[in-house]
């Protein structure tokens, strides 16, 4: 009994880290097997909210919670980024519409919530947040220069620059390395301001 009820506490901590969140491998490395798990949904317990994906039951909405469910989806291998990173860093008017992720080559899961893009990403382009982790600012800003318009660029870096989040040489320094079309919207966007 003691066992079972250790083994439940440390899958609450987990799921207490992730927005209420826990994987099926998750569960079973804390020592619940398969028909354990059917029985915590069927008891309401738990709530199956995605395929192989829990969560506690009664947990509180919050607006981020998509984006733990989404990288638990993705095994921890995706990062919010693009529109999406836009919204988590409250910079612009972009409309994500639906998640945006970057995902490492070979990532093969699909599904219609989420938009994928593969790439590489290093670390001091990737922020920690509670459950999920995101693009920084800068490179958040260096994709949508590369693939939004002209007016969502525009707003996006003059509200990132405005608040400190970036600086104008840094956009600048790095946009060359995303593409013609991402250097050009970005220098657009940094000249139009009053600096």
């Amino acid at each position: 009994m003691t066992l079972r009820k250790d083994a439940l506490q440390r899958l609450q901590a987990l799921a207490y880290r992730q927005a209420g969140y826990f994987t099926a491998a998750q569960a079973r490395t804390e020592g619940f097997s398969y028909q354990a798990q059917q029985y915590h949904v069927d008891t309401g317990a738990w709530q199956r909210v995605e395929r192989g994906i829990f969560r506690l039951r009664d947990w509180p909405a919050e607006v981020e919670d998509a984006f733990v469910l989404w990288t638990l989806w993705s095994r921890g291998r995706g990062v919010i980024s693009h529109a999406s990173a836009l919204a988590i860093h409250d910079l612009g008017v972009l409309d994500p519409g639906s998640i945006t992720m970057t995902v490492p080559q070979g990532f093969r899961a699909r599904t219609p919530a989420v938009r994928t893009t593969v790439g590489a990403l290093p670390d001091a382009d990737v922020e920690d947040r509670s459950g999920f982790r995101v693009t920084t600012p800068t490179r958040t800003l260096l994709d949508v220069a590369a693939t939004e318009g002209q007016e969502a660029v525009d707003d996006a870096v003059g509200e990132a620059i405005q608040r400190g989040l970036v600086s104008a040489r840094a956009l600048r320094s790095r946009a060359d390395a995303f593409g013609d079309r991402a250097a050009l919207r970005i220098e657009r966007a940094v000249s139009r301001l009053d600096l």
